[in-house]
């Protein structure tokens, strides 16, 4: 029972419902944010798994839902620790770290797994390697390149895709084991919008060994083959002679939009890419990996699970 004194504070609060039938009990009222709550227990199955059509999903085989490392962090750490992911995958538990202003660590065994991490920061937070984070591991030198490729081919073909931000084609997320495409001669892909809103690709050929001038030849009938409007070409070893005169007769693709003519065959080397030259091509719509959503970072004070 409550005094007048309290009754009248209450109802100053906007917490007393009055019933409109003469000689009827005023109420209490209640709201969520009141209540307490029954605390988190140790089973959670108020998060559903992701579903093929999920908006955050990116193709990778274990990926977790974004709300459930949210949780995980969230309830074990505080504003400005470090998260630690030595398994981290297409980076779920990264992006929750960044988001809930922690700092991270992640660690992945192959650089397909490295360079959907950081299309994901770019695509989700905006943050730039060598700016905002740091990869270590990575090659940074022509012999880097090398002892990589001598290691693992596929390691190589995946990280050297990444330098030009391509799609790798046979390649499982979170395998260290690779194949080629349906096609042969391609390893990856880069998709871009023409003026005519219609999707365009560019094939990509990576090469670490001895290269020739039938290789381009190769890439150039697949890309007549598969009506592709530019192939790449790169390669570990200096190209040939005949390797740059059968890329430059294979003629240009247009542009009608942007007025300008793009070589059809490009040989590009790593130490080139390592140099940060780029591929001559339209300015593209980003397809490469499925992009992830947008992420504001948390702001405010961090609020309690009651664990």
């Amino acid at each position: 029972m409550y005094v007048p004194e309290t009754l009248e504070l209450l109802d100053s609060q906007g917490k007393i419902h009055w019933p409109k039938k003469e000689g009827g009990m005023p109420r209490l009222k209640q709201y969520s944010s009141d209540l307490p709550g029954v605390p988190m227990q140790d089973v959670w199955n108020d998060i559903r798994p992701l579903h093929n059509l999920a908006s955050e999903r990116l193709g990778y085989p274990t990926q977790k839902p974004l709300e459930l490392l949210q949780r995980i962090i969230q309830t074990s750490s505080n504003e400005g620790d470090v998260v630690l992911d030595p398994f981290c995958g297409c980076g779920t538990a990264i992006a929750a770290a960044q988001k809930l202003n922690r700092r991270w660590i992640g660690i992945d065994i192959t650089h397909l797994s490295i360079s959907l991490m950081k299309y994901r920061l770019k695509d989700t937070f905006n943050l730039v390697e060598k700016k905002d984070y740091v990869v270590v591991g990575e090659p940074e030198s022509i012999d880097g390149a090398r002892q990589l490729a001598k290691d693992d081919r596929y390691q190589f073909q995946w990280w050297a895709l990444s330098l030009i931000q391509a799609k790798p084609l046979g390649g499982e997320a979170g395998s260290r084991e690779g194949k080629k495409g349906s096609d042969k001669g391609i390893d990856g892909v880069i998709s871009f919008i023409n003026e005519t809103n219609k999707l365009e690709r560019i094939l990509i050929q990576v090469k670490s060994g001895h290269v020739k001038s039938g290789d381009v030849r190769d890439l150039r009938g697949a890309v007549e083959r598969e009506e592709a409007a530019i192939g790449v070409f790169i390669t570990l070893e200096e190209p040939s002679k005949d390797m740059i005169t059968e890329a430059v007769s294979s003629g240009y693709y247009r542009s009608t939009l942007w007025q300008q003519d793009y070589p059809r065959i490009q040989i590009l080397t790593v130490e080139q890419l390592l140099d940060d030259k780029t591929i001559d091509m339209p300015k593209s719509v980003p397809g490469q990996f499925k992009q992830a959503e947008k992420i504001k970072k948390r702001e405010g004070t961090q609020g309690e699970l009651g664990i």
